[in-house]
């Protein structure tokens, strides 16, 4: 029987790509930090270790055929994809809208760096490059509970992506066979939600599912700058994001009909994200 891998098998993704493939009756192994602390289906084995730590990786690779990649935004160490892929033969790796390389070109992301390498190792690889995720929105949580959001950019028309249609797409990458399989070996999928809604639309969605009413403040990107620089530790990363909300006031973020062609029903709505997280806007 294959066994698959799931890296950050208790994230935003990796818990629905996990409970996919237990439904599926695969072999799954899940990578973890703590075995004692994961919940995971039943007949899912849970072993120690994570990607910053490519020595720690041996054992979860053991007897793997294939692997779902994610990863958590570290430096990027080229043993880790090498431990990976001296044993797997599969890749299906969470990545974001990134051009590809030529092969001159330096990379300017983690997510490009790691693609380049995986083309390279001899593996069959799949990009799932997810465009952004609905489940970014948490971040307005404690704000939302207060009535009241004050965020920059609120005319940016984002097309927000559901992590489950993400975690099925991987799962069918991971286990297809025949046709199936070649619409998923060696292809770059954009991942993204059926429609691009602004961030003040976003809002008020959110409001209608709990029940109350939610107000949106604009807050000048200038402020902004300065108080998520200080929040999140990072400058030159919030003068980026802020640069990419800016963009997408006047150029909506694109919607593709990927998820439709390859699950066969239309992407999962911002709305029903919001409905299966309703609790923690509460």
């Amino acid at each position: 029987m294959t066994k698959i891998l799931v890296t950050g098998a208790t994230g935003t993704v990796g818990r629905h790509v996990v409970a996919g493939l237990a439904r599926a009756d695969v072999d799954v192994r899940a990578l973890v930090r703590d075995p004692g602390a994961a919940r995971l289906p039943g007949g899912v084995e849970a072993v120690r270790g994570n990607l910053g730590d490519p020595d720690s990786l041996a054992a979860a690779v053991r007897g793997v055929e294939r692997v779902y990649l994610m990863w958590p935004g570290l430096p990027v160490d080229p043993r880790v994809l090498e431990v990976i892929t001296g044993q797997a033969r599969q890749v299906v790796y969470l990545s974001t809208d990134v051009a590809d390389l030529a092969d001159d070109e330096e990379p300017t992301s983690y997510h490009q760096a790691i693609e380049r390498q995986l083309r390279r190792s001899g593996v069959t690889w799949t990009f799932l490059r997810a465009i952004d995720f609905a489940a970014n929105a948490l971040r307005w949580a404690d704000q939302i509970r207060r009535g009241t959001v004050r965020y920059p950019y609120g005319r940016a028309a984002r097309s927000l992506i559901h992590e489950r249609d993400i975690a099925e797409i991987a799962v069918r990458a991971l286990t297809a066979d025949g046709a199936e399989r070649r619409r998923h070996d060696g292809a770059a999928h954009l991942l993204t939600g059926p429609a691009a809604l602004t961030h003040v639309e976003q809002v008020r969605i959110i409001g209608e599912v709990i029940g109350r009413e939610v107000r949106w403040e604009e807050m000048p990107a200038e402020v902004a700058q300065k108080e998520f620089a200080a929040a999140w530790g990072n400058a030159e990363f919030v003068a980026g994001r802020l640069r990419a909300w800016k963009s997408f006031v006047d150029t909506p973020e694109r919607i593709t009909d990927t998820v439709e062609r390859l699950l066969g029903r239309p992407a999962l709505t911002f709305r029903a994200w919001v409905t299966d997280h309703a609790d923690a806007f509460r």
